[in-house]
């Protein structure tokens, strides 16, 4: 028992020393692929991935305000978690309402580059975890940045130059308020939502998210 005890110290340990440590590097190092696109690849050998670095300063303004704007408006300012964001999700449920996701951009980039997407409580304890982690070791310019390089944006296309480029057949750094909306729009399911040419519900989001890019101004991040 005593060996067994040990042995599962060690193995914490180990976690706590090698998911920092990843986390540090992922810090200065472009997040080459994740646990997402590996599944989609065995999931759908057929379906190319597309996927395309970019730096921060490389990708428009107007795609950094429009995903905060239609995922995350307290995202500048929260830590990691959007306290009001989740009590508003538990009060909707009591009420029998839609549920709607709580998830801060912070969160979704822990799970997209260290976890895998189906829904558990493991998989929600590994998140908060890794959340505190980027918020405390990598700060918001960061956050943002491996978030629009690594999202799913359409089918086998992840990162915000892969998706500039299949939707609108130019660069991340030019696209337009109602391009980056577009993009933005369709990230509750990429695969099924189109950003050119849109639908009548995604030309909808498209309008609302650019009201909020409107109403929300520039940015400030840490």
């Amino acid at each position: 028992m005593k060996r067994f005890f040990k042995f599962l110290l060690k193995l914490v340990l180990w976690f706590f020393a090698f998911t920092i440590l990843l986390v540090i590097l992922f810090k200065w190092v472009p997040v080459p692929f994740t646990p997402l696109m590996a599944i989609r690849y065995f999931e759908n050998p057929e379906e190319s991935i597309q996927h395309q670095w970019v730096p921060f300063e490389e990708i428009s303004n107007n795609l950094k305000l429009a995903v905060i704007g239609s995922e995350d408006q307290n995202f500048p300012v929260h830590n990691g978690f959007d306290v009001q964001a989740i009590e508003k999700a538990i009060e909707d449920n009591k009420k029998g309402k839609r549920v709607r996701g709580a998830s801060t951009i912070s969160q979704q980039t822990a799970k997209n580059v260290f976890l895998w997407p189906q829904r558990s409580w493991l998989r929600k304890g590994f998140e908060v975890y890794f959340t505190f982690l980027i918020e405390t070791i990598w700060g918001k310019e960061r956050i943002l940045e491996v978030y629009l390089n690594s999202i799913e944006m359409g089918k086998g296309i992840y990162g915000a130059e892969a998706a500039s480029q299949f939707w609108f057949k130019k660069s991340a750094s030019q696209l337009s308020p109602y391009e980056a909306a577009a993009i933005a729009a369709i990230l509750p399911n990429p695969r099924q939502y189109r950003a050119n040419p849109a639908s009548s519900y995604i030309e909808g989001r498209k309008s609302w998210i650019v009201r909020q890019m409107n109403n929300m101004g520039p940015i400030r991040l840490k």
